[in-house]
């Protein structure tokens, strides 16, 4: 089933991101934490794309593959284009209609200063374009509650989450965030500029300082007083601070549920634990 189709059908929806490994032995492995997930019903599990959008050894839709035919849930396939031809494009896409796929997060992907960018497409916005003329594929897109990176500010950012919805995006998922308000507040925000796709919120809770610090940098996700607290607190504490990051998560998810989101989206980090902790917090709410 199309992965905008589900919003149709029940509200909200649960998914899991995972990301496919690097080693032989954390390949092998994949299994275990699939076992779990699937154990959680999750509506679907997205997959990420190869580190810095490499087409060499790329597991991605191996693994989309075994989640889809083992598993019997729908995949997200992630699929980036900054380093991508039209004609590498083209290929994953015939892979994808070959595995009997059809869902894809459509991403630009990270620039990579020590790998030159092709020119077939610049922008998110340019894939979905080129994916809605190829075939018939569920179209999703990431979003920025509290504003990308690169955009100069909030209404520049609104105005190419825009572009993107209008060029064939029908469903959203969030860049991690720790302040609710700021996802209510971007909901508004895309609501007045005229975006009626289900947008699902992104949640990653903390189980590593460093980890949440170096993800903070690249998404640019703010950290409110309360958060800052816990893990000044626990930083010398893995277990206290893993109790805690579980914790604070569970309550965002909540609050977000009070809200009647689209949809919940969790990191997990290909760690089961944190899934299962999440929806054993969750599990009569959702």
């Amino acid at each position: 089933m199309k992965i905008e189709s589900k919003f149709q059908k029940k509200k909200p929806v649960l998914s899991f991101e995972i990301y496919p490994p690097k080693r032989d032995k954390a390949i092998q492995n994949i299994d275990e934490t699939l076992a779990i997930l699937s154990e959680l019903n999750p509506d679907f599990i997205s997959v990420t794309f190869g580190a810095g959008g490499s087409h060499t050894n790329n597991q991605t839709v191996a693994l989309a593959k075994r989640i889809k035919h083992q598993f019997g849930i729908d995949p997200l396939v992630h699929l980036t284009c900054l380093n991508s031809s039209k004609f590498e494009i083209c290929e994953l896409l015939e892979e994808l209609k070959d595995a009997d796929i059809d869902s894809i997060l459509a991403l630009r992907g990270d620039v990579n200063p020590e790998v030159e960018a092709k020119k077939d497409f610049r922008y998110a916005s340019d894939l979905v374009k080129f994916i809605r003329q190829y075939g018939d594929f569920s179209i999703s897109g990431a979003c920025y509650p509290e504003c990308h990176t690169e955009s100069k500010n909030k209404v520049e950012d609104i105005a190419h989450l825009k572009e993107k919805v209008d060029s064939g995006v029908q469903h959203l998922i969030s860049q991690l965030f720790f302040d609710n308000n700021a996802f209510y507040s971007f909901q508004e925000h895309i609501q007045i500029a005229g975006m009626q796709v289900p947008v699902e919120a992104g949640i990653m809770p903390v189980i590593n300082k460093a980890q949440i610090e170096k993800m903070v940098t690249l998404c640019g996700a703010s950290l409110p007083e309360k958060f800052s607290r816990i893990m000044h607190k626990y930083e010398d504490n893995r277990e206290a601070l893993f109790d805690a990051g579980m914790a604070y998560a569970i309550n965002q998810i909540v609050d977000l549920l009070a809200h009647d989101v689209d949809g919940i989206h969790i990191y997990t980090m290909n760690n089961p634990i944190v899934a299962k902790r999440i929806c054993d917090g969750i599990k009569n709410l959702i």
